[in-house]
């Protein structure tokens, strides 16, 4: 997939989380659905870090911040890079993530906030991979070392997963 082509599906799905984001009752927003798992305003927090990080992992990447290595991707990180795809399956963040970036509850205007930084450091680093190693990696915590247009690619796949979280909150939260 081409840099400019997964940018513009990051900026697309960037836009409906933003679209997303308004038309969630605010009552709603911080809400934990009844059988469990993350509330809306958990989902924009783990999502919106997760982008930010992964941006800063690029720019490592770009700007020859991290060590050159012939170590690649996990077997799991190249079927989801090559599918374009978590896995439908739950998983919980690794507890190394967790403890580095908590989700939280946060207010509307946080995440608003979030979604405009967040787009911010996309649209900083992405010009940069053309001209990146692709032997310049950062390691993910599943996937392994990915270089910097994995790590874009990435950004547009875990984005996407969350999309669709955030249609099963909205529903067991209707159900209630």
């Amino acid at each position: 997939m081409k840099i400019g082509s997964t940018r513009k599906k990051i900026e697309a799905a960037l836009d409906t989380y933003r679209s997303r984001l308004d038309t969630i009752p605010d009552d709603l927003f911080n809400v934990t659905p009844p059988d469990g798992g993350w509330s809306y305003a958990e989902v924009y927090s783990h999502i919106l870090q997760s982008n930010i990080g992964s941006g800063i992992a690029i720019e490592k990447c770009t700007l020859n911040s991290c060590v050159p290595t012939s170590k690649g991707l996990s077997l799991l990180g190249l079927l989801v890079l090559s599918f374009g795809r978590l896995p439908p399956l739950k998983v919980k963040v690794p507890p190394a993530i967790a403890a580095k970036i908590p989700v939280k509850n946060m207010s509307k205007e946080e995440t608003r906030n979030m979604l405009i930084k967040c787009r911010k450091k996309i649209n900083e680093v992405t010009p940069l991979i053309r001209d990146a190693s692709p032997h310049r990696r950062v390691k993910h915590q599943r996937f392994g070392m990915l270089n910097a247009e994995q790590w874009l690619k990435f950004i547009l796949i875990h984005s996407k997963h969350h999309l669709k979280q955030l249609d099963r909150v909205e529903k067991k939260l209707q159900s209630r």
